[in-house]
């Protein structure tokens, strides 16, 4: 992907530095189930980062609007999901971020979180993307599964009419045959020619969508490779579902990671990080 009108300075999220130049995450629970639950995972997800030395982003939904089923869990709506997204926000000092299923949300959604994220499956909606993109607020594009890498290129182009680089660009796998996803590495390869941090991740990667009849499966156990890879190929952060109980989260369970075992994951990912960019190790 290659753009000719954006920056590649870092991109400034909840009053940090996020870019090319540091190694970032960004991980919470799908999809809030519980205002406790997320305030857990958000809490021990800062003080694992802090301790690394590793820039930190809250994610999760107030609403998953594109569940396999009518009867899958949603989570608890815009209004009271965006109430807890701002209290973990101001009572944990985290920059957080939500996907935006339609232009109507745009503006509400904008008034509280750092980051707004188009989904995947709405990765050339138009209309959603010019919307989010005018608020001024960075920007995470998921790329869809049915697209190439190069086909970004068309999709960013959209953000930037509205004249804003504030751009984060997702890589997390692509359609193969039915109900299975893979990922190709020249992928995260070819979206980090282009100025904007590129993302992978980690968890919807290895999603296996609609594989349970009515709702997704995953396979947990190549999360951990996969992110492994994808750093090594240039991905600037990852983007990782985690749960303290992931077998009984109402959302993504079997694709999201265990969080008694993200800091061992994320000292290797760092670890990776340094080696193949050559950089000295941040000071922690």
């Amino acid at each position: 992907m290659d753009t000719k009108t954006a920056s590649a300075k870092p991109i400034t999220i909840g009053g940090r530095p996020f870019g090319k130049d540091r190694f970032f995450v960004i991980a919470g629970p799908c999809v809030l189930e519980s205002e406790e639950l997320a305030f857990s995972v958000a809490r021990t997800m800062r003080d694992v980062c802090r301790d690394l030395g590793i820039p930190y982003i809250f994610k999760s939904s107030y609403d998953k609007a594109n569940r396999t089923s009518i009867q899958s869990f949603r989570g608890p709506g815009l209004k009271a999901g965006l109430e807890v997204l701002g209290r973990i926000k101001a009572d944990l000092d985290v920059p957080v971020l939500t996907d935006v299923h339609s232009v109507e949300e745009v503006g509400p959604v904008a008034a509280v979180v750092d980051v707004l994220q188009t989904p995947a499956f709405l990765a050339r909606q138009t209309d959603l993307l010019v919307a989010c993109a005018r608020t001024g607020k960075p920007v995470n594009i998921k790329k869809a599964q049915f697209l190439a890498p190069w086909d970004m290129q068309q999709v960013v182009a959209k953000a930037e009419s509205a004249g804003n680089t504030r751009i984060l660009v997702t890589e997390r796998g692509s359609c193969f045959g039915y109900n299975n996803l893979v990922v190709d590495m020249r992928s995260v390869a070819l979206l980090s020619r282009g100025p904007y941090p590129v993302v992978f991740d980690a968890t919807h990667s290895v999603q296996l969508p609609g594989g349970q009849g009515i709702s997704s499966g995953g396979q947990r156990d190549f999360v951990e490779p996969l992110a492994r890879a994808a750093v090594a190929a240039g991905a600037d952060g990852v983007f990782m579902e985690v749960h303290e109980d992931p077998d009984q989260a109402l959302c993504d369970g079997p694709n999201s990671l265990r969080l008694k075992d993200v800091p061992a994951v994320l000292e290797a990912l760092l670890g990776i990080y340094h080696v193949t960019r050559r950089h000295a190790p941040v000071a922690r």
